[in-house]
């Protein structure tokens, strides 16, 4: 096994209690994020997937489905230390951990296979993918961040892919911004798609050090690695067709049944 693929499935949740558990469309949410893990374990062919959670009712539940699970400490800070504790609780070594959120249950393996290649290939730390909006994505991504300032997360990489800066400010400015709009159809701005892979080392390192400033600030695990110095490789991606950064709440979930009925159920693809 070159590449785990953790599912962090935590029961309790303020906005939304028991949310691995709460049904979209007939299927629970985490099984519809570990069936999206298994495919894409079975498109890297030397990889397993596996569910870490703190509740036995959701470990139940995924034995009952034949879904791998493990258990982990409840008092664990975040779902990225969950994917180290079931990497240890397994005595797996993989070369990289995937850590795909147990509430984003619409990430296409396809995303998940492009990070754990590049974080196997690249000689980065961790790897995250993002997609580049067009004109009329990003406006509407504008509309959207002023209801919402603080969701949705852009980013900034060189031209190798080296990721500089995320943030929930929409980044880069841009000064000439309608000769850049002639010019083609795609914005210079990356939409950040909340999936990460780690090299096991750096996974280790990462879930030792302190929050970051930035971090704290902006609400980013990710700046951790940034600020420490660590090297995060960029991935683009194609747009989701059914595009929910994560669900959080009973409108979420409303939401994600009626995009279901519209667009199909991926997992009957």
């Amino acid at each position: 096994m070159r590449t785990l693929i953790v599912v962090p499935a935590r029961y309790a949740s303020t906005r939304l209690p028991g949310k691995p558990l709460v049904t979209i469309a007939g299927r629970t949410m985490v099984s519809r994020v570990a069936a999206m893990a298994a495919k894409a374990a079975d498109a890297l062919g030397d990889a397993q997937h596996v569910v870490a959670t703190d509740d036995e009712r959701i470990a139940t539940h995924c034995r009952d489905l034949g879904i791998p699970a493990v258990m982990t400490d409840p008092d664990l800070p975040s779902g990225t230390d969950r994917a180290l504790a079931a990497a240890d609780a397994l005595g797996a070594e993989p070369d990289v951990v995937v850590n795909l959120q147990g509430d984003s249950p619409f990430t296409p393996p396809a995303h998940v296979v492009a990070v754990a290649k590049a974080a196997r290939e690249s000689g980065a730390d961790a790897a995250t993918p993002y997609v580049r909006l067009s004109w009329e994505a990003l406006d509407s991504f504008r509309l959207h961040k002023k209801e919402t300032p603080f969701s949705g997360t852009t980013l900034v990489h060189d031209e190798t892919g080296r990721a500089l800066w995320f943030s929930k400010n929409l980044i880069p400015a841009m000064r000439k911004e309608a000769a850049l709009r002639a010019a083609g159809a795609l914005s210079p701005v990356c939409r950040h798609i909340g999936l990460y892979a780690y090299r096991l080392d750096a996974l280790r390192r990462y879930v030792s050090l302190p929050e970051g400033r930035y971090e704290q600030l902006e609400g980013l695990e990710q700046l951790r690695l940034l600020e420490n110095g660590m090297s995060i490789q960029c991935v683009e991606v194609e747009p989701d067709t059914i595009a929910i950064p994560g669900i959080d709440t009973a409108e979420d979930v409303a939401l994600a049944e009626r995009l279901v009925a519209e667009h199909g159920d991926p997992l009957e693809d």
